[in-house]
């Protein structure tokens, strides 16, 4: 038994396939394949159940899998302790981020990074906040950055800031003679949302609870869409409003004349920021830099670029 077939069980037991296990292993099929047999042969049962529909665990793999996987992020995190020996911020930090909040703080993050600490380097991985906590709950990323509330046995978590929400409109749009909206408006409106599994369609369903109503009485029109990019694409073709996290509202993307915002009446909904890492994690100063430079430095410049637009 060894450390590598261990591996080859854990890949197969999340691609639920050997080939994409195989290819995450950075091995060929017929390796893996063979690695997985020799183990199945040393403890004498089957651990997966081929069939035409996929690759099942039995119910034995479900236990020796789990222990695998916590023998492996031990292994792991024997590794990253004896690097931080040597450097604490040498191998490169495994970050996680919704899709609402990756693609609006990391291009202002990584240069204040390079800058205050260049031999850092950080692997991105965007997601649901679901598939985030799998993650690092199996240790495939070190630390996530999600919308609070969060909540996960072992994690520790460090809010970073906090965003209001605005309404993006047309600029043709009337409520564009208003100094503030207020959500209840929201139920009134032709309003388009994210798709279900993003948590901000979540918090602005919570902002105006009649628009759950509104959409399970088909009364009137919300449209969904992939990102908050499609929405603001859409938005400026003339389709209806959106609601935007601040550091989303992207109106200087456009030429002037399509695009406009609008602050909701007080107190304004708003999402907090947050990052959660376990609590095993070794390399703390390497986490402690990062919140340190999203705190001082990142979230308050994207609270002043949207306040100077």
């Amino acid at each position: 038994m060894t450390l590598t077939e261990l591996r080859y069980i854990v890949a197969v037991a999340d691609e639920r396939h050997f080939g994409r296990a195989a290819a995450r292993c950075f091995v060929s099929q017929p390796t893996l394949s063979i690695g997985v047999k020799r183990l199945e042969d040393e403890l004498g049962f089957t651990l997966f159940e081929r069939s035409k529909t996929g690759v099942h665990l039995t119910a034995l793999a479900e236990r020796l899998v789990a222990k695998a996987r916590n023998i492996l992020n031990e292994v792991d995190s024997f590794k990253d302790l004896a690097e931080e020996i040597n450097d604490p911020f040498l191998a490169p930090l495994r970050i996680g981020a919704i899709y609402t909040i990756g693609p609006y703080l990391f291009p202002a993050l990584l240069p204040e990074l390079r800058k205050a600490e260049p031999r850092l380097r950080l692997y991105i991985e965007e997601s649901f906040t679901g598939v985030l906590r799998q993650m690092l709950r199996r240790g495939q990323l070190d630390a996530i950055i999600i919308a609070l509330p969060f909540t996960e046995a072992d994690v520790e978590v460090a809010e970073l800031y906090t965003e209001p929400f605005e309404v993006l409109m047309p600029i043709t749009h009337p409520w564009t003679q208003e100094r503030a909206i207020a959500p209840s408006q929201l139920s009134g409106s032709d309003l388009l949302l994210l798709g279900e599994g993003h948590c901000f369609r979540d918090q602005v369903m919570d902002a105006c609870p009649a628009l759950q109503k509104k959409m399970n009485s088909g009364d009137g029109l919300i449209v969904e869409g992939s990102s908050l990019e499609t929405l603001r694409h859409m938005v400026a073709s003339g389709l209806g409003i959106t609601v935007l996290p601040a550091s989303a509202v992207g109106t200087e993307s456009y030429a002037a004349g399509y695009l406009t915002t609008r602050p909701f009446t007080s107190p304004p909904p708003s999402r907090a920021v947050a990052l959660a890492w376990r609590k095993q994690f070794p390399r703390m100063e390497a986490i402690e830099l990062l919140i340190d430079l999203i705190q001082h430095r990142v979230g308050p410049r994207l609270n002043a670029t949207h306040e100077a637009a």
